[in-house]
Formats: C-alpha cells, structure tokens, sequence
C-alpha cells in the first residue's frame, strides 16, 4: 500500500515471472481473458442447444403432451418438477432442458466480455441471445396459461428461429476473427447479391407461412387446444408456393454462377448445401402431406426446417463478399 493507505499503483512497478515485483502473489489477481477458440467453441455449442430445444419443443407437441404440465413455473399447483405420467414427463423433461440451454447462453455471454480482443459485435449478439432465452421463457408460460393458443406457438418457434439467427451470426464474426490475415473478399456482382438476399427473405417468408400450416393442422400438442381457422388444403398451398420460388431462385443462382469462377469460389459450396437441403425439406412436406401428416414425418420436417435456415443464413452472410 501507499504510505497514504489507500491504493497501489502498478503501472510503474518492475515484473518479474509475469508479475510485478515486490507485490504479493496473494494481492495479485491477474486479468481473465479467453482466445478466440475456446469462445469459438462455446458459441457453437450455444447455437447447438438453441437448435436442439426447438427439436424437443416439436415432440412435445406431437406426442399430445403440451399441457402435460398445467401451470408455470411448477408443473402443477403442488409439484414443481413431476414425471408421473407420460405427457407430463415429457413436459418436464424438455422444460428442465432450457436450463442447459440457458447454462450455455449465459456462458456464450459470459465469454463475450473475457474474449481477448473484445468486439462490441459479439457482446450485442451474445446478450441477444440471453434477452431471447428469457423472452422463451415469457413465452412459454403464455403458451401453456393460453392452453396452447396457435398464435402463442408460432410466436414460441418464430422467436427460437430468431435465436438461432442470432447464434449463427455470432458463430460467423467470431470465426472472421479467426481468419490469419487480412479478410480479402471475393467481389460479387450486385445481382448475384440480391438474389441471395431475395432466396433469404423467401426462405424466411416460407418458415413463417409453415408455421401457419402447424397452427392449423392436427398437431396441437393437446387434444383440446383450439386451432387456426385457415382451411388446410388453402394455408398448405400458400406455404408451398414460398417454397417453390425459394427453390427456384436458388436454381437460378446455381446457374448463374456455374460459369463465373470467382462468384462460384464464394458460393459454391454454400449454395450446392442449402438446394440439397431444401429440396430435401420440400420433397419429405410433400410426402408427409400426402400421408396424413403423420407425427414422426413432422419431427423430421421440423429438424430439417432448423437445418436449412442455418444453410440459407451462411448462404446470406457469403454472398456479403
């Protein structure tokens, strides 16, 4: 301490075997950072979580088990955590799940502020995803106090989608800050650009119009929750045809850039990924349609619809370059 008492100053003070001299190891508490990597790391395991909550979500509401648990936070009025039937444990188990998927948000978060160097991108995005996690929580009360009302549902899935954005966003910056040496980008001509933008917003625009289908539909979660009153047959087609222009222009875009070696370099790979997986997505809807829509068809359609939003996120964030 000063003679004063009342501070130390290390700036001046000599080092020696990494800190400075004459001060006590006890009083010496070094500066916690983390490398990119490992924050690479928890960013991606962040962004799995967020996908594999959505996955859980989607069975809880195809196996009828939606008000398996009838009050918020508790399962019901005397349990807070209950498993004795089927539906219930269900429930439970998914709702105890958000605790492991806030676990890694918070430490996505966490790890935002020791990452060395910080990037006041990553702390946005990183408390993004907290302020969403808590905003799920919000909403799944509503969804189960509304005794599973289709619009507090589709708002459950938009806003986990929107999660997910924001998860593989914040995967993308922090592996930019990977990359060794200056970022050199590939110049793409402005209507290659805007047809990625165009096939984004179409994928987007079908994923909305999906969950207007579920809505609708014969999955309620629970058999006496009320459902949309859009007829089926009409909201199915309207779903499609987002599909089908989404699907087309990214035709489009394929052939277009076949030829031009540059473009094709940026994205190629991004773009043969998303038209495998939509194409994929589109044919597995058909088929579900067309056989009754049955519950295990669902599941996968729903998987499928988290892998092709990531796919056509990364075909966005390349057609930057």
């Amino acid at each position: 301490m000063t003679k004063s008492g009342l501070m130390v100053s290390f700036e001046h003070l000599e080092w020696a075997h990494g800190q400075p001299r004459g001060v006590s190891s006890v009083l010496y508490v070094p500066k916690m950072q983390l490398s990119q990597k490992p924050f690479l790391m928890i960013s991606q395991c962040a962004l799995g979580f967020l996908c594999l909550i959505v996955v859980s979500g989607s069975l809880v509401r195809l196996t009828g088990s939606g008000l398996g648990c009838v009050d918020w936070p508790g399962c019901s009025e005397t349990k807070f955590v209950d498993v004795s039937t089927g539906h219930t444990a269900i429930e439970q188990i998914n709702r105890l799940f958000t605790g492991l998927v806030s676990a890694a948000v918070a430490a996505c978060a966490f790890g935002a502020f020791l990452v060395f160097p910080r990037r006041r991108k990553s702390i946005w995005l990183a408390l993004g995803l907290v302020f969403g996690v808590l905003a799920q929580v919000l909403l799944g009360a509503i969804v189960v106090l509304t005794g599973l009302n289709p619009w507090s549902n589709m708002a459950h899935f938009l806003v986990s989608m929107a999660l997910i954005t924001t998860a593989v966003l914040l995967v993308d910056h922090v592996k930019g800050q990977l990359q060794d040496g200056p970022n050199s980008l590939v110049s793409l001509s402005p209507l290659s650009s805007r047809i990625a933008r165009l096939i984004t917003t179409l994928c987007g625009i079908a994923i909305v119009a999906g969950t207007l289908v579920t809505g609708t539909g014969p999955h309620a979660g629970d058999e006496k929750a009320i459902r949309l009153a859009f007829d089926l047959r009409t909201i199915t087609r309207v779903h499609s045809v987002f599909v089908l222009l989404c699907v087309g222009f990214t035709l489009f875009l394929f052939l277009r850039i076949t030829n031009r070696a540059t473009e094709w370099q940026v994205l190629g790979r991004p773009i043969e990924l998303f038209l495998g997986l939509a194409v994929a997505q589109g044919a597995l809807g058909y088929l579900q349609y067309f056989s009754g829509v049955p519950a295990q068809l669902v599941a996968i359609h729903v998987a499928l619809a988290i892998a092709v939003w990531i796919s056509v996120l990364r075909l966005g964030l390349a057609s930057r370059g």
